[in-house]
């Protein structure tokens, strides 16, 4: 690695750390500067601005994020199945180190840029790269019945969020390792309630 590339990451590291421990909106180049043992100089060199290095961070930490397995709908294996290693894989990344701290980094600077929701919305992470197509593929096999599959993909992962990803990020009571089966099975229960296709079984 290149002296000046292994700077720029000595950079992105010190301000990852920065911006994780007290937010972008109170860290300053300075700041960044004397955590990466780089001049302030050094620091303008690789990232113009404070917000171009925020977003250099941001990609950094989507690479990170662990990449889930893309599960795609079988007419021959049970659904209830099939939801459930979904949301089992889906719980496991909500929960991941890397997930959570990405997550207070961004969640931190959003109340200063309402905006960058609406720019994170459109970065598809964990089970929504798929879910809506593997939906789609069970509608069409007439195992389900949804007239909004973007609707209801949200459904889907927005409850696993608020049950096991919200806890963490806030410091709420985490749910045990029983308690998380037992809000997994609530959850594909709920979900089949509504959309599966009972009179394809009749």
């Amino acid at each position: 690695m290149k002296l000046s590339d292994k700077k720029r990451q000595d950079i992105l590291a010190a301000a990852e750390q920065l911006f994780y421990k007290q937010g972008a909106e109170y860290t300053s180049m300075d700041q960044i500067a004397k955590q990466a043992n780089a001049s302030k100089r050094t620091v303008y060199n690789h990232f113009e601005t404070k917000e171009v290095l925020f977003q250099a961070i941001l990609l950094n930490m989507f690479e990170r994020v662990e990449a889930v397995n893309t599960i795609s709908f079988s007419a021959d294996m049970d659904l209830k199945q099939q939801l459930t290693a979904i949301a089992k894989q889906e719980s496991d990344l909500l929960k991941s180190d890397n997930f959570l701290r990405m997550a207070r980094v961004v969640f931190m600077q959003m109340l200063k840029q309402p905006e960058l929701a609406k720019q994170l919305g459109n970065n598809k992470i964990g089970c929504m790269r798929f879910l809506e197509s593997f939906l789609q593929e069970a509608v069409n096999n007439d195992s389900l019945k949804i007239d909004n599959i973007e609707f209801a993909a949200k459904q889907f992962v927005y409850q696993l969020k608020s049950f096991i990803f919200y806890p963490r990020l806030y410091g709420f009571e985490i749910p045990t390792p029983a308690q998380e089966t037992q809000i997994i099975e609530e959850i594909i229960a709920m979900f089949l309630a509504r959309y599966e296709n009972r009179s394809a079984k009749v």
